[in-house]
């Protein structure tokens, strides 16, 4: 126990952020993972869209290796949430759907990368 102890204590030390979010609730939402793009599918959609201007439904799913009904839902979630927008129109008679990530998914990406690398950087100080 007291091993366990130290430890937390030894944590608590090292990264004064994270004893921050637990000392003021308020702060704890912005500080805490966006549990949304956390999940590894729309991370990958979202990071995908980053560095492309737009993406189609088809590249995405090559891309991604995933279904259709898969990568539909995932970018359902991320359109309801304002990350991404989809724009539906015929090449040829053929229907394209095309994504591409708004400025909410984007600073949204942005916090979510902010914050793994304050977490990397508390391990790596440990």
């Amino acid at each position: 126990m007291v091993k366990q102890t130290a430890l937390v204590e030894d944590r608590r030390q090292r990264a004064p952020e994270l004893r921050a979010v637990r000392s003021r609730p308020e702060e704890s939402e912005a500080l805490q993972l966006d549990r949304l793009i956390h999940e590894r599918m729309r991370l990958g959609i979202v990071s995908a869209l980053a560095v492309n201007d737009s993406l189609t439904f088809n590249d995405l799913k090559k891309l991604m290796k995933t279904t259709d009904g898969n990568l539909s839902v995932h970018a359902r979630k991320l359109e309801e949430a304002h990350y991404l927008t989809c724009a539906k129109y015929f090449d040829k008679r053929v229907p394209k759907t095309e994504y591409r990530l708004t400025a909410a998914g984007r600073r949204a990406l942005e916090r979510y990368l902010a914050h793994m690398e304050a977490l990397i950087q508390a391990t790596r100080e440990r």
